[in-house]
């Protein structure tokens, strides 16, 4: 069982390391000539724009207004749903390579609080005990109320040894929690492994990350190296929040059946519709799609 084991992860590994790696987010946007420009709303719009722009109490910048109003429309389609500026951007890009400041947890919104999805192991929020499920009501004296989850998130990041004051309600805990916690650069470890006892071994993945499948490979042949006789490896996903779809896509490919669906993608347009099997992906096919956030 241990050489089938062996074999099977090993050409699994390889292929699906290629694959990930060349797989990059596209994002494709097309006219559709039957549907025609809502012209009234367009014209409630610019009356609104020139309104505020006239009678506004302070001059507004044209950039923020306009960035506010597509930031407003796309939070309005669903929870899952942002728009990211350049800054922004950049630091998810930051946190899906692994590497950026803040306090090292995985964020979500719920009845209009920050709810933590889960703290990152060994980060300056897991050493202060915050717990999967706690719910942000306060960043320093700013209520979260009211905040998008973009905006929550850029309060929380800030520049290393920098302070902020959460307070925090609890499920079975009378009074809110109050942390102090202190913003450090954060480096995720996204696989973890080791043998456990003679032909089993641990492997962990924390968070899906663009190297969790290099990173993995690592770890499996470096578990070989430790136990050639391996007979079973458990997979522990406990409290992994998600992150870029290529990691998750390579590791379900590692022990899944070749041909397995992992994840199907549904929309308007007839290149959304699509299922992404294990490990039948063409070398140069898009990944659907890839999401993450992170203070």
């Amino acid at each position: 069982m241990g050489s089938k084991l062996k074999n099977v992860g090993l050409i699994s590994l390889g292929m699906i390391a290629g694959v990930a790696a060349s797989m990059q987010f596209d994002a494709i946007a097309q006219k559709n000539a039957t549907a025609p420009l809502p012209l009234e709303e367009l014209r409630q719009l610019t009356d609104v724009f020139g309104l505020i722009k006239s009678d506004y109490v302070e001059p507004v910048e044209d950039k923020k207004l306009l960035t506010e109003a597509i930031s407003g429309m796309v939070a309005s389609l669903d929870p899952h749903s942002a728009y990211l500026d350049k800054k922004a951007y950049k630091e998810l890009r930051e946190g899906t390579m692994g590497k950026f400041v803040g306090l090292g947890i995985e964020v979500g919104m719920e009845d209009g609080y920050v709810k933590v999805i889960s703290p990152i192991e060994d980060s300056p929020a897991y050493r202060a005990g915050i717990k999967a499920g706690d719910l942000i009501t306060r960043l320093d004296s700013t209520p979260v109320k009211g905040l998008t989850l973009d905006e929550a998130v850029k309060k929380m990041r800030g520049e290393p040894n920098t302070k902020i004051t959460l307070t925090i309600a609890r499920k079975d805990e009378d009074k809110p929690i109050i942390l102090s916690i202190t913003r450090q650069e954060i480096r995720v470890q996204s696989v973890k492994s080791k043998v456990v006892e003679p032909g089993y071994a641990w492997l962990r993945v924390t968070q899906f990350q663009e190297p969790t499948v290099d990173d993995m490979a690592k770890k499996i042949l470096a578990i070989y190296a430790q136990e050639p006789n391996l007979k079973g490896l458990v997979l522990d996903l406990r409290n992994d929040p998600g992150g870029v779809l290529p990691g998750a896509i390579g590791v379900s490919a590692t022990f899944l059946p070749k041909d397995a669906v992992v994840v199907t993608t549904n929309g308007q347009l007839p290149s959304s519709k699509s299922a992404c099997p294990a490990a039948a992906r063409s070398p140069t096919a898009p990944s659907p799609c890839r999401t993450t956030a992170c203070p």
